[in-house]
């Protein structure tokens, strides 16, 4: 034998070591009580009533029993060959320990157990069970006489019936605990896809939100300023020092506001938020637009109880609006009125532009992120536009209470003019 069949050997035999002590360990209330259950027996051996004149068989019954389950018969609870070779002895003890002394027949308490302890199979523990009644049947019967035979049918017949309803409820309870660990598992392991599943969804939503709040903010900002910068190219190739400044003022402003905006979308905030209402909002984000543009802006907006969200996303809709004019609409004038009744709050943007058709979809990506904005916070949006004939964007949100509705007939409060 080479060195690494010795060293497989070695391991082995240490490996069966191990598994007999874990075997020990497991199993040790079981050991108690056969120990107890033997001695007991053996205590009925010498004492209870026999029809024989001698007991010896008795005694070796007992004590095969004991040093067989000592050698090999406890590893039958983890191993199906012990208890192949046990659990036969188990059987031929139930038949000779009642034939030589009948009050023995208390050996069954610990043999129904053994037999469906190491049995893996319901129905061969069922089988066994059956011939251990057999056995000790036959056991009583050799031992007490034909006289006792009502009895003896009785007393196995209960014994056997009763020992197979409690192992089978045993082992569905044993089942059912096997079971919990592998649901357990199961259950932790559908709990980490659907965390994963929701922080890729949170991650996603994320990335959407802030690839609106770029577009609605920053993005409108820097599109202003190359158009300013453009215009002041011109005044100064032109010589137009007063107009240059006036540019350059408004070049400067434009670019603290993306400033602005981008310093809060690093800050997690809401970019462009009001500072005081969404009214004063509007003013100043109308004031800036005709700086830029030249285009008059007139805003009518009355302050109400509006909560912060709502007045983000019916910004971020005036300011898409206004960011698609400047680029596509060649309006010479814009109009944003700002409505509000108990039940709903909304804007109208409406301009005198060349329009467009309303029926053939856009690629961009304003129009559609202002229609994901307002289906996220609940609200509709509606665009009416055609050829020649101006736009009208509307949008609306649900709202609590609010002061009266502000009618579109009135007077503008203010009107923005370069």
């Amino acid at each position: 034998m080479g060195p690494v069949e010795n060293r497989s050997a070695v391991l082995h035999r240490w490996d069966a070591v191990v598994m007999s002590g874990e075997t020990w360990v497991r199993g040790r209330w079981l050991h108690v009580f056969f120990a107890g259950t033997m001695l007991l027996t053996a205590v009925i051996t010498a004492l209870g009533w026999s029809p024989w004149s001698t007991r010896w068989p008795a005694y070796l019954a007992v004590v095969v029993l004991v040093v067989a389950y000592i050698g090999y018969g406890h590893r039958g609870y983890d191993s199906p060959r012990a208890a192949a070779a046990f659990l036969p002895l188990v059987i031929v003890a139930a038949l000779v320990l009642p034939a030589v002394v009948p009050s023995t027949a208390f050996v069954q308490c610990i043999v129904f157990p053994l037999v469906w302890v190491q049995t893996e199979r319901v129905r061969t523990a069922v089988l066994l069970s059956v011939a251990v009644g057999l056995a000790s049947g036959i056991g009583l019967q050799l031992s007490s006489g034909p006289d006792a035979l009502v009895s003896t049918l009785l007393i196995e017949g209960i014994s056997v019936i009763g020992a197979c309803a409690m192992g089978v409820w045993i082992s569905s309870v044993a089942g059912l605990s096997e079971e919990r660990p592998q649901l357990v598992e199961e259950l932790r392991a559908t709990q980490q896809s659907l965390a994963d599943a929701n922080r890729t969804a949170g991650i996603a939503s994320e990335r959407e939100r802030l690839a609106r709040e770029i577009h609605d903010t920053v993005a409108q900002n820097l599109a202003g300023i190359v158009m300013l910068t453009e215009r002041a190219r011109k005044d100064l190739a032109n010589d137009r020092a007063d107009a240059l400044e006036e540019r350059l003022t408004v070049l400067e402003e434009s670019a603290r506001a993306a400033l602005e905006d981008s310093r809060a979308l690093i800050a997690a905030g809401v970019a462009g938020a009001t500072s005081g209402s969404l009214a004063g909002a509007l003013h100043r984000l109308a004031e800036r637009y005709t700086r830029e543009t030249g285009t008059p802006v007139t805003v009518d907006a009355t302050d109400g109880p509006l909560d912060r969200d709502a007045q983000v996303v019916l910004l971020r809709v005036v300011q898409e609006s206004l960011a698609n004019i400047r680029a596509h609409a060649d309006a010479a004038s814009v109009r944003v009125v700002l409505r509000q009744s108990p039940e709903r709050v909304g804007v109208r943007v409406t301009d005198d532009g060349v329009g467009f058709d309303s029926a053939v979809p856009t690629a961009g990506h304003g129009l559609r992120g202002l229609h994901e904005r307002l289906a996220l916070s609940g609200g509709t949006c509606s665009i009416t536009s055609a050829p020649d004939r101006g736009t009208v964007v509307e949008a609306s949100l649900p709202t609590g209470a609010a002061p009266g509705l502000q009618s579109d007939d009135r007077h503008p409060v203010a009107e923005v003019t370069r």
